[in-house]
This record gives structure tokens, sequence and C-alpha cells, in this order.
């Protein structure tokens, strides 16, 4: 008996194997399909890799977040237009960000506790020409692998109104980062909670 269950218990898995198994997973899931753009639009796109992501998305004309993604709107092509992003805890990654180059009407993206975000992600953000047009409000909280240099990045979105920035331990040289971030975007309101 006890040979049974010597037999039928698991071996341990090990280290690091199940995180490796999410990254993969998070991964598949931030893959591009410029096909899928082409057919269905870039916002249906961008909702859809978003949601899948785990973040929500709201729609223009819409007070209420989008977070089922079977329940997406339907309706003619480009009818629903992505106007605000919540990525709290979503695996949205850098590979995923070309679903982003589209999105003419976004004002307003919160990035929290999003452990794939870093310094490369922010950049292309900021180096996306219809987020450049359209972004007035970012949120960044609780990305640990932000740092100066993906702050600074933020320099080319012209019409950010607020930056928002909360719990970001890669920020090194706070006053000096602010300092040349204000000086690009004067009419910028920065609000900040760093330690």
């Amino acid at each position: 008996m006890m040979a049974l269950g010597t037999l039928l218990r698991k071996p341990p898995l090990p280290p690091g194997s199940c995180r490796s198994f999410w990254g993969w997973l998070n991964a598949v899931f931030n893959k591009v399909d410029h096909e899928r753009i082409q057919a269905v639009g870039p916002d249906r796109a961008a909702s859809e890799w978003l949601l899948r992501c785990g973040a929500l998305v709201r729609f223009q004309g819409s007070p209420k977040w989008q977070q089922d993604y079977n329940g997406l709107p339907t309706g003619p092509l480009g009818r629903y237009k992505i106007e605000a992003i919540n990525a709290t805890d979503a695996c949205i990654m850098y590979r995923g960000f070309d679903y982003l180059d589209g999105l003419e009407h976004v004002t307003d993206i919160k990035l929290e506790k999003c452990m794939y975000i870093q310094d490369e992600c922010l950049q292309r953000l900021s180096e996306t020409s219809t987020l450049q047009r359209s972004l007035q409000q970012l949120k960044i909280i609780s990305c640990g692998n932000v740092t100066d240099k993906g702050i600074l990045a933020l320099h080319k979105l012209k019409n950010l109104e607020y930056l928002y920035l909360s719990d970001l331990p890669g920020i090194r040289e706070k006053e000096t980062t602010f300092r040349v971030l204000q000086q690009a975007l004067p009419n910028l309101q920065l609000e900040l909670d760093l330690e």
C-alpha cells in the first residue's frame, strides 16, 4: 500500500516552472495578429488583446468599463472606439504594443501592478503617433520595472495634461527626471506619490 502511494505522488515541480508557464502563456496573449487588425480594425483588435490580458477598456460615449471578452459589442466595423484603458494587474507586455498603433481616441491610460511594463513599453507608448495626439491622462502605479529612462521617454506625449506616478522604486533621480519632463511638457500636471 505504501508503494502505491509513493508511485501516485506527483514529483515536485522544478523551481520557477509555474512562473515559466505563465510567462509563456502571457507572451502568447501578447502576440500581435496583424491580419486580425486588418480584418476588424485597430480598436476591436486592441480591445481583444487588452481583455485577453486582463485589462479593461471603455469605449467613447459609454460610462461602462468592458471587462468580458465575450461581451465585446458588435456592430459595423470601426463603430466602437477605445477612449480609456485600465490595465490594473494586466499581463500586457512590449510585444503587444503594436495593437496601440491605430488607436486615435484614447485619452486615458492606467498602468497599475503590471509586472511586464518596463522602460521600453513607455518608450513605445510615447512613440505611438496617434497617442501623441490623443493621450491626456496617464497613471503609472506599482510597476517595478519602470525607471527614470521610461519616465523621461514620456516627453513625446505632447498633449499629456496629467501624469500620476506612485510606488515606482526604479526611479532613482527623481528631481532631475521630473524637472526635465516638466520642461519638455510645461502644461503637464504632475502628481507624485513616491518615496
